[in-house]
């Protein structure tokens, strides 16, 4: 068996030690080096070449994002963060996700040993996924992780529509940039957004603050029982599920606790199985890039039950796990590379303005 050969970049040697453990205890990796700061990682990598590399984010003489930023465009490779559960660190954490991060883990601040242990098996799932990723062409700028201007005018507009469409984006592993790509080329005019991401408590709402700077969509975690509103992106809270439900003649978003759902909690498949349910023909379903099936199954229910949907194609999705299985369920009407999503989303809505949008 060839193993994935794994670079440990940390400044905590407990740290180090932790995740040299825990990849060295999978038969498919070992862990070839393990370094304390991004000057040493850099020698590390030229010597060793390995396959992944973990990479904190807060650490003496270089931090993990300009790190980052000179890895990706000197060497691209995967990279998964491994980023501190503060404020401070989603905001980062975002931000290397821009750049081109694969994923990331969410240490605790404290109880780290322990708390590492706990997440062995996240760990590792994502070191694997990272390993076979699709890496992205570009990243983003140097420079640009200060907050953007809201566009001032929209690129284009739907006209108008009736406010029972709703649109469902299920994403995963590269799901933040692709649903960023996405929401930045809607109008401030469209029907309403719901959204599953995979994410952790204490990042979806910075991901959120950062999507509402950039889009000309407002965007915002979900509240339970929120109206859903045109014009609006409404994201899962980490560690919550989302569903939409009907109140009279309103649609409003449930945010719920519960057992995780496909291993995932927020669930794509308990938002699309609300969308199959409860708006039927209104509904507009996009399955992005993901590792695993999470949502598929409920994708084809939505179809059955009327909706319209898009699938990511496999040549931009970062991992092609969850479109892949979207399609082989037969959930898809339309597979399409990720930069051609959007436009075709307002195609279809335009097409359909002038029908009637009540279900019957």
């Amino acid at each position: 068996m060839v193993k994935t050969r794994v670079v440990v970049v940390d400044d905590s040697a407990l740290v180090r030690g932790l995740l040299t453990e825990i990849i060295n205890k999978q038969p498919d990796m070992e862990c070839v080096g393990a370094a304390s700061d991004p000057f040493v990682a850099r020698e590390m990598i030229r010597e060793l070449n390995p396959d992944v590399i973990t990479l904190d984010v807060e650490m003496p003489r270089m931090d993990g994002i300009d790190f980052l930023g000179k890895l990706m465009r000197l060497r691209p490779m995967p990279v998964v963060m491994v980023s501190t559960l503060t404020e401070r660190g989603a905001d980062v954490t975002m931000r290397a996700l821009e750049l081109g991060a694969v994923d990331f883990v969410a240490k605790p601040k404290i109880g780290v040993a322990d708390g590492l242990k706990l997440l062995a098996h996240d760990i590792t799932d994502k070191v694997r996924i990272a390993s076979k990723a699709h890496l992205r062409r570009t990243a983003a700028p140097a420079g640009s992780a200060g907050a953007v201007q809201r566009p001032s005018a929209p690129a284009t507009s739907i006209g108008r529509l009736s406010t029972e469409k709703i649109i469902f984006i299920g994403a995963s592993t590269g799901g933040t940039e692709a649903t960023k790509e996405v929401l930045m080329n809607l109008p401030p005019d469209c029907p309403a957004v719901v959204i599953t991401q995979h994410m952790p408590p204490g990042f979806t709402k910075s991901y959120a603050a950062r999507l509402d700077g950039l889009c000309k969509v407002r965007v915002a975690e979900a509240r339970d029982g929120e109206r859903i509103l045109p014009g609006h992106a409404y994201i899962a809270p980490g560690g919550f599920h989302l569903s939409v439900e009907r109140s009279g003649a309103n649609y409003i978003a449930r945010v719920r606790d519960g057992e995780p759902v496909n291993r995932h909690k927020p669930s794509v498949e308990v938002l699309f199985k609300s969308a199959a349910r409860v708006v039927g023909p209104n509904a507009l379903g996009l399955m992005l890039t993901g590792m695993g099936a999470d949502g598929a199954t409920a994708m084809r229910e939505m179809r059955d039950a009327g909706s319209y949907n898009f699938v990511q194609d496999e040549a931009t999705c970062v991992v092609f796990g969850m479109p892949r299985e979207a399609i082989a369920a037969g959930a898809a009407h339309e597979v399409l590379p990720l930069t051609h999503i959007a436009s075709k989303l307002i195609e279809r809505l335009r097409s359909t303005s002038g029908m009637s949008m009540t279900r019957v």
